[in-house]
């Protein structure tokens, strides 16, 4: 007993206690608002019970558990297990286009997979760790050769597997995250800039054939309505964004508080658009706070990449930051309406179960690579 107690301290001693505070926090304050939209009037409009609290709560729970386990196994030993998880969550998001559901009706793609007792599993989240694993493993192996042309090449193809995977699947908002994820660990490994130069036409003459013949007529209507006026539609494209913008003024500088019986309806304002209850229920100084605690999982994932025994547990940590950092600005921008609402949740406090635990997988991974900064760790 004394011995496991003695592991506990030193494990606790060494463990980033700043990432796990940030989350914590993060966490407490997502079942908050979930907990406080299910007893409130936006409740049966929003169609959520004290189920997807319960959720939240679960979720975070498990979560925070499994990243504390992760973060005891050395990252070198489960990025090379790839060729065991990789199979598995492709072809668990290859499963989603035969068996696949939808979770609510105003979603098309069918990305979710049915579990028992009601709930669901989104495999594409579990892909986005997967991957990162996956890709930090393969930047180790070809590590200072980036870009010598053949490795870039097969760089290349593992990161655009998934991007067009998850695209086909139907969740361009997802697979935006994975393209994120891929650039930043690419520009982390020392991506040369006479490529990224040489991209940037190539990326201006894709433009107009990726809004012609890969964007539908509502994804197109979307990015119009956000930017020019004449598109948008109060009681259409722009319905969501418009009650949103409302939301946030409501909250003026304190907010209305949290636990009200009444509450400004803003579709989806439990999952998407959460940031626009937080915002009405606690104001600007609230709406600052989240973005502080938001900002300090970033910084933390940052800092651990700097500090990271190797390449490849630097290139762990900026995956999970990317992935973070990207979903946290695409979903504030959504809410404030300088981007368009393209699905993309907002990271711990959104509503959905799988997107917490899935988070909760890569902030254990970060974990990891700072618990096993040092070698031998638990035996010095």
């Amino acid at each position: 007993m004394k011995k496991i107690r003695e592991l506990v301290k030193k494990y606790f001693s060494a463990v980033d206690k700043w990432l796990l505070f940030f989350c914590l926090s993060i966490s407490t304050l997502g079942i908050l608002c979930q907990y406080s939209l299910v007893n409130s009037n936006v409740a049966s409009t929003l169609r959520i019970t004290e189920r997807v609290a319960l959720v939240q709560v679960l979720a975070s729970l498990m979560g925070i558990g499994a990243a504390i386990i992760i973060s005891n196994f050395d990252y070198h030993f489960m990025a090379k297990l790839w060729k065991l998880y990789v199979p598995v969550s492709v072809f668990l998001v290859i499963l989603t286009f035969f068996i696949g559901m939808q979770v609510d009706e105003t979603i098309d793609d069918k990305a979710w997979l049915r579990l028992p007792f009601g709930l669901t599993f989104q495999p594409s989240e579990l892909l986005k760790i997967c991957f990162i694993l996956s890709f930090a493993y393969h930047l180790s192996r070809v590590y200072g050769q980036v870009n010598r042309p053949l490795n870039l090449l097969l760089l290349c193809l593992h990161g655009g597997f998934p991007i067009i995977l998850i695209h086909f699947q139907g969740d361009d908002g997802t697979a935006l995250v994975f393209a994120a994820i891929f650039a930043a660990m690419l520009f982390a490994a020392g991506l040369s800039w006479k490529y990224i130069i040489a991209l940037l036409p190539v990326v201006a003459a894709a433009v107009p054939i990726v809004w012609q013949y890969f964007l539908t007529d509502d994804q197109r209507t979307r990015f119009l309505a956000v930017y020019f006026t004449e598109y948008a539609d109060p009681l259409g494209t722009d319905y969501q964004q418009r009650l949103s913008r409302i939301s946030i003024g409501l909250g003026q500088l304190q907010g209305e508080g949290l636990f009200q019986d009444s509450y400004w309806y803003v579709p989806k304002m439990h999952n998407d658009l959460i940031f626009s209850f937080i915002c009405q229920a606690l104001g600007f100084v609230g709406a600052l706070i989240v973005v502080a605690l938001l900002c300090g999982i970033c910084f933390r994932c940052i800092y651990d990449a700097k500090i990271a025994l190797d390449p490849m547990g630097a290139y762990i940590c900026y995956g999970v930051f990317a992935m973070f950092f990207f979903q946290c600005i695409v979903n504030i921008g959504m809410c404030i309406s300088v981007l368009p609402v393209i699905g993309i949740t907002l990271p711990l406090l959104s509503a959905g179960g799988t997107s917490i635990a899935i988070t909760y997988l890569g902030i254990g991974l970060v974990l990891s690579v700072h618990v096993h900064r040092r070698r031998n760790l638990f035996y010095e």
